[in-house]
């Protein structure tokens, strides 16, 4: 059964910061703070246009990524703050399709070891010894000139476009 195009509806969830606070994300059609704690690829957007996958931590009510004096981003910050960003997924073979939309304003800051560990813990593995010699947090990485992008979003939108796989060799 074909349904129809005004059937095919994806409900839009958004959630504005009031008071200093974005939470909590009653009403989410799943829940948020678990899905970000999933170590997904988030894509940011800033002026140019300039798109880049990142790699993310979601704590304290603003992602956060590593970056240094090997990127632009802080020279582009610098002229505009605002950013744009979604973390999603779509996996073929159960069907699941999520997005985080986030926008608001950016800044970078000192680099804070544990925090660039945890982000680093989530992709790169929980061995430390063994990551690849680019990841390495000994010694002081702010001695490298890394730092830390806090994005702070001012708007989060969810999306469930979730649906049934027609694959019939899959899961």
């Amino acid at each position: 059964m074909t349904a129809a195009p005004q059937d095919i509806k994806a409900r839009r969830v958004r959630f504005r910061r009031r008071d200093g606070r974005i939470g909590p994300f009653t009403g989410a059609q799943f829940d948020v703070e678990e899905f970000l704690a999933r170590p997904l690829v988030g894509r940011i957007a800033l002026t140019g246009p300039v798109i880049r996958p990142f790699w993310y931590i979601w704590e304290d009510e603003s992602f956060w990524k590593l970056t240094g004096a090997w990127s632009i981003l802080e020279q582009r910050l610098a002229q505009n703050p605002e950013f744009e960003l979604v973390i999603d997924t779509c996996d073929l073979d159960t069907g699941e399709t999520r997005q985080v939309i986030a926008h608001g304003k950016a800044s970078v800051v000192p680099f804070d070891v544990p925090r660039g560990r945890r982000i680093l813990t989530r992709y790169a593995g929980p061995h430390e010894d063994d990551w690849d010699a680019r990841f390495q947090l000994r010694p002081d990485p702010s001695a490298f000139g890394t730092k830390l992008c806090k994005m702070t979003p001012d708007d989060i939108w969810t999306v469930d476009l979730t649906y049934r796989p027609a694959w019939p060799d899959r899961a």
